[in-house]
């Protein structure tokens, strides 16, 4: 049982985060969405916000093998696109934000493969689902809780 449901406690301050998800949803590649919100939620430990995302990636018809390599070493399977690359690498600097931020390697197969408005929806997708995890693990939402 979570220690809190937020949006019943503040429901004022959990209604932005909502909107920022649903403009995240609508922005983006419904399939690489899916597969940015899974990496970012096993970097963060986040199981309640994996199995939720596993879940709709299954449903959609993501392959078994290509969900498991994001829990783990993703660059090890060779089956991504070099836009899911990208978006991919992406989610691993945004997530981990060390000093010096994302690196210009990374920024720039991110533009070249979805140009600066899809780069800044990809963030906005990325910074979302780092948000979600941080509420979820902090008010100790599990997977059971879906």
């Amino acid at each position: 049982m979570p220690r809190m449901i937020l949006q019943k406690v503040i429901p004022l301050g959990y209604a932005p985060v909502l909107a920022l998800e649903g403009y995240a949803r609508r922005s983006n590649d419904r399939r690489t969405y899916e597969l940015v919100k899974i990496r970012a939620s096993a970097l963060n430990g986040c199981g309640y916000c994996s199995a939720m995302h596993v879940r709709d990636a299954l449903a959609q018809g993501e392959a078994e093998n290509r969900i498991e390599a994001l829990r783990s070493d993703w660059r090890a399977l060779d089956v991504w696109s070099p836009a899911e690359e990208a978006a991919l690498a992406l989610t691993d600097e945004v997530t981990r934000l060390g000093e010096s931020g994302v690196s210009d390697t990374v920024w720039n197969a991110a533009v070249e493969q979805w140009g600066e408005k899809g780069t800044g929806h990809l963030i906005i997708a990325i910074c979302t689902i780092n948000v979600w995890n941080r509420i979820a693990i902090s008010t100790g939402l599990e997977a059971a809780d879906l």
